[in-house]
């Protein structure tokens, strides 16, 4: 065989690998069955999306005590938990809660990025349990939902759903974005797990 043959070769096996062995992993993290199939609020906007994912992890504190951490995420608010020098301009995620950040409303502009410019928006919530946030053009959804398991053990669950641009420069970004986006949510999970486990074990001491 020559040398371009073994490089299609390689090349197939890779895609078909990520595509049926790992991208089918990755899109269900950390999730049950019934977390996968279950109706989340704003699973009606993006309809027949190109990703699709469902994520969970279980925390040792209760949906009250887990929201705070939630609801102060963003660049440049409290950070996302995860790869600080890429989504917080290199500022160290907040390792506690911040007061001037606790508060939620619909219409809120959530930052993705360092520059304040690349975000969703706040489209709905229901305090301690979930919060369902937006693109501008009604492409993207990303809803993050609680619930307890028993009196000290909670369920996070979140749950991407993204219709992708196939023009030009945008598909090189979305095949980026379908590959790497475990990398940052599971991160972002484990954060979040992290100082939620933390702060409820130093209050129940």
């Amino acid at each position: 065989m020559t040398a371009f043959i073994y490089t299609v070769i390689i090349i197939a096996v890779i895609v078909m690998t990520y595509l049926f062995v790992i991208r089918p992993w990755h899109l269900r993290w950390g999730s049950t069955t019934q977390e996968v199939v279950l109706e989340l609020p704003g699973d009606n906007i993006v309809l027949n999306p190109d990703f699709n994912a469902t994520r969970g992890i279980t925390i040792h504190s209760t949906p009250e005590l887990i929201w705070r951490w939630i609801i102060q995420i963003g660049s440049k608010r409290a950070g996302w938990y995860s790869i600080d020098w890429m989504d917080n301009a290199g500022i160290k995620s907040s390792e506690k809660i911040l007061p001037e950040f606790q508060k939620i409303e619909v219409g809120q502009f959530i930052p993705f990025t360092p520059d304040q410019k690349n975000g969703m928006w706040v489209r709905d919530f229901k305090e301690h349990e979930y919060i369902q946030w937006v693109d501008k053009e009604g492409k993207a959804t990303w809803v993050w939902y609680l619930y307890p398991i028993d009196a000290t053990h909670s369920r996070l669950v979140t749950r991407l759903r993204t219709i992708y641009n196939w023009k030009g420069i945008w598909i090189i970004y979305y095949l980026l974005y379908d590959f790497g986006d475990i990398v940052m949510m599971s991160k972002c999970m484990k954060g979040i797990k992290a100082r939620a486990d933390h702060e409820f074990k130093q209050i129940v001491k």
